[in-house]
């Protein structure tokens, strides 16, 4: 309650007082202007943050009507995926979509931070990472919502995050192929630092101990999910002396490296591998054979995330901070019995 007081006593004037700058030096580093010093940003945002200082409103400059979507790297057929799903709700409400790049898994840079401030935007969509403590508070003090698609870790305390139910799809990946047959099943996870990678490979797991059977450490590697690193995964695999009779991608792109893996072995999909992916991008339906994998709601994911960021750009809170929506397998032709 004090710390509300204390936020609501907050203006413009006191935190330049407090910080030792004029008026217009914060109006700049409330903007994102970078024709501010790094230190005397600094010096501002800490006094912002100490007295809870929060914009929403205080300008009466409605926000851009433009929804920011940022990812750790634009990958193909995933990334059209969402910005398929975001641009529908966009278009819907009159809003338009700003798609940028950031390298960094974690977090996104300083200066997309900076950019974004400068814009204000009706909100941001956060792709697979969130923003650090000081970047939080970055955004929540100058009433600019956002949302974690597809987090990379548990988000932080009071950010809506939008996922799927990952430990499900890889429960039933491992379920259809023992059901199949196959007790020797290669696993070809996506980078552990992933909280998708590692609930996946929990789930598969949990429906080996489910039936009883151990599963071979040495049959379960890392990826990246990309080509070339399930192709590199799966030479590693198929050399084997007692191979697997099946392999478990960690998406439908690592799927398509244990492919061409095979197809330099020789090795027969299905006859002599069967394999399986996961997201069921729109490749998975017309390679050869059609690929077996689970369907990964990412259009619908990214739907839910623009309308949760729109909702809160009203001043609503969303229903629920946490959201996973149901995944499902998709057999194709992929998967037989072992040979």
């Amino acid at each position: 309650m004090a710390e509300a007081r204390r936020a609501r006593r907050a203006t413009i004037a006191t935190i330049a007082q407090e910080a030792g700058v004029s008026v217009p030096t914060v109006s700049r580093v409330l903007n994102g202007r970078s024709d501010v010093s790094a230190s005397t940003r600094t010096r501002v945002e800490a006094v912002i943050s100490q007295h809870g200082y929060r914009r929403r409103g205080a300008t009466g400059v409605p926000p851009a009507p433009v929804i920011d979507v940022v990812f750790p790297e634009l990958d193909g057929a995933w990334a059209v995926e969402v910005m398929r799903g975001v641009t529908r709700v966009a278009r819907e409400v009159g809003l338009m979509v700003n798609l940028s790049e950031s390298a960094p898994r974690t977090a996104p840079g300083q200066g997309w931070v900076d950019a974004v401030l400068a814009r204000r935007p009706t909100g941001v969509i956060l792709v697979v990472f969130d923003l650090t403590d000081e970047q939080h508070e970055q955004l929540t003090s100058r009433g600019i919502p956002f949302v974690v698609l597809d987090p990379a870790g548990e988000p932080a305390e009071g950010v809506p995050a939008i996922g799927s139910a990952n430990w499900n799809g890889g429960m039933a990946v491992a379920r259809h192929l023992l059901q199949l047959g196959h007790r020797r099943i290669g696993v070809i996870g996506g980078p552990p630092d992933l909280l998708c990678s590692r609930a996946r490979l929990d789930g598969y797991r949990a429906a080996m101990d489910m039936a009883g059977l151990p599963v071979d450490p040495g049959l379960v590697r890392s990826g990246d999910f990309h080509v070339e690193g399930g192709q590199a995964a799966a030479r590693a695999l198929l050399r084997l002396p007692d191979r697997p009779t099946a392999v478990f991608a960690g998406s439908d792109l690592q799927a398509l490296g244990v492919y061409e893996a095979a197809r330099e072995l020789g090795i027969r999909i299905p006859d002599e591998l069967s394999v399986v992916g996961y997201d069921d991008l729109p490749v998975a339906r017309w390679v050869g054979p059609p690929l077996t994998t689970v369907h990964q709601p990412l259009a619908e994911m990214a739907e839910m995330a623009a309308r949760t960021v729109i909702t809160m750009s009203r001043g609503v809170a969303p229903v629920t901070r946490r959201l996973d929506l149901a995944t499902s397998l998709v057999v194709r032709q992929s998967t037989a019995p072992p040979h």
